[in-house]
């Protein structure tokens, strides 16, 4: 250095760098975590990251805080390059204070929140904090109410990550809960809004703080977390892949990508995939894989309402946002976690300008007391809700049952898809033909001598008459009958046609979704 000045520059660098301490960082690396710094190192490109608010200080006085030291007041801000494009972060930093979050804490995260919004780039939240800073009190109440009102202003806007790498209780998880994806590490990220001592005293239920918040529950049962990986260095490298699929903001376009040919094993298999025999189940990402370019199908939400499959992958390059039913599970059906994981994809896609590809094999809504008690009525109209509101390029393919409202529900035509396809297999009717012609031909089945072989003869031929694709066709609901083979090739030229597409809405505030 220079001058003192210069060397006193650096000896307050080096302490603010240096967190809570060795001992500290020593502690938190024993638990299999990163520092905050480290976390940051791992997120951005080498020597781009430029950090913001170094030498913060809380203006705490009450509860001995006017003699404790906080470096940075226990969270990391600031920006830089992600596989060479502009992203925002913060990082809290556990090893201070618990990471938890006072009035300077929060006014760090506000401006860094704020200049990602004005900058029009992605911002990754970083969350590592034991909750509210309780010597603060109102202060720190308002500076996470603060956090909410901005993911709120920013939601559809730009992408938001949130990567839970420690524990995020009370008011701490719905910032989370408000952004566009949560990511957590196994074993170590923790979500709840109460922990298991108050639970224990309240309902007498005992539960550990991994079976109440951890990864795997959020990402099976509660659908909060979108993907979840085994440690921090596979946490990170899956927050970059993601953000790879991802526009900078709700103007832009995703990064683009050489255009390249599907897996070869699955196209070669993509005309055996879907049975010709309703029944029989088949797994829709072997179709995708089909489809995408190699390599490129990233699914979200894989844990969580396995009978709806959503996540993003290129064709020739370009990023599309698929949904598809899954008849390995439920035979495919809707239900109240389907409709809700497909529709608040469906509007992150239209969000950002993603093109929609919907593969539909469902042969309707789920029946039974607890989705009718559950709200399947209300959940399920999110789902007609976000495809009737999505401008983006909408195409559907109905690969084998579409039934009733599920077919509607799947980006019918009568729902505003540009552009409807079918494969040869695909049943398109108010029911199942079985179930069509047992009350259609009810009367004559029952006249029949042998009942078992008049049903199956009046069941091919309501198949044959109504739900055969070319009937759709015929009355313009599907634009094109194609075989497996040709749904790729026929996809990528639909896109091409669709890419300058511009559809406009009724001037209004907002709507209301059903939520």
């Amino acid at each position: 250095m220079d001058s003192e000045r210069d060397r006193e520059l650096e000896r307050r660098r080096q302490q603010v760098r240096a967190g809570g301490g060795e001992a500290r960082q020593a502690k938190q690396r024993q638990q299999g975590k990163w520092t905050a710094r480290q976390r940051l190192a791992a997120l951005f490109d080498p020597d781009s990251f430029q950090e913001l608010g170094m030498f913060v200080e809380h203006r705490s006085a009450e509860f001995g805080m006017a003699d404790t030291e906080a470096p940075g007041d226990g969270v990391v801000t600031g920006f830089g390059q992600v596989d060479g494009r502009l992203v925002y972060a913060f990082a809290q930093d556990f090893t201070v204070l618990g990471g938890s979050l006072g009035e300077m804490h929060a006014r760090k995260i506000h401006a860094i929140q704020d200049l990602a919004l004005k900058s029009g780039a992605p911002i990754v939240a970083i969350a590592d904090s034991g909750g509210a800073r309780i010597q603060e009190g109102i202060d720190s109440l308002n500076g996470y109410g603060e956090i909410f009102r901005r993911n709120t202003m920013a939601s559809g806007v730009i992408p938001q990550l949130s990567v839970v790498v420690g524990p995020s209780a009370g008011g701490a998880v719905y910032s989370p809960a408000l952004t566009d994806f949560v990511l957590m590490a196994e074993g170590i990220g923790q979500m709840y809004i109460t922990g298991p001592q108050v639970i224990k005293a309240v309902t007498g239920e005992d539960v550990t703080h991994e079976a109440l918040g951890g990864a795997e529950t959020h990402a099976r049962k509660s659908g909060v977390a979108h993907l979840t990986f085994p440690d921090e260095p596979a946490l990170f490298a899956g927050v970059k892949h993601l953000l790879s699929y991802l526009p900078s903001n709700n103007l832009a376009s995703p990064p683009a990508a050489p255009a390249a040919d599907p897996d070869p094993a699955a196209a070669a298999q993509l005309g055996n995939v879907v049975p010709d025999d309703p029944n029989k189940p088949y797994d829709v990402r072997q179709v995708i894989l089909g489809l995408v370019d190699q390599g490129t199908f990233l699914e979200v939400q894989p844990g969580y309402a396995q009978n709806m499959v959503v996540g993003f992958g290129r064709l020739a390059g370009r990023v599309v946002a698929w949904c598809a039913n899954q008849p390995r599970i439920l035979a495919g059906c809707l239900d109240i976690d389907a409709s809700d994981k497909l529709a608040r994809f469906v509007r992150f896609a239209d969000a950002f300008n993603l093109p929609l590809v919907t593969l539909v094999d469902t042969p309707g809504y789920l029946p039974g007391t607890a989705q009718e008690y559950g709200g399947i009525i209300r959940h399920g109209a999110k789902v007609l809700y976000a495809y009737s509101e999505a401008s983006v390029a909408k195409i559907s393919v109905v690969l084998r049952k579409a039934y009733g409202g599920a077919y509607l529900a799947m980006c019918s035509k009568s729902l505003g898809a540009d552009l409807a396809l079918a494969l040869p297999t695909a049943e398109i009717a108010v029911m199942g033909p079985e179930g069509a012609a047992n009350i259609i031909f009810r009367s004559e089945i029952e006249r029949a001598d042998d009942q078992d072989a008049m049903r199956k003869r009046l069941v091919a031929e309501y198949r044959n008459r109504f739900s055969s694709p070319y009937v759709a066709a015929a009355r313009q609901f599907v634009d094109q009958v194609v075989t497996a083979e040709e749904l790729r090739p026929v996809l990528i030229s639909a896109l091409w046609a669709l890419g300058e597409k511009g559809e406009d809405r009724p001037a209004k505030k907002h709507g209301n979704i059903p939520l």
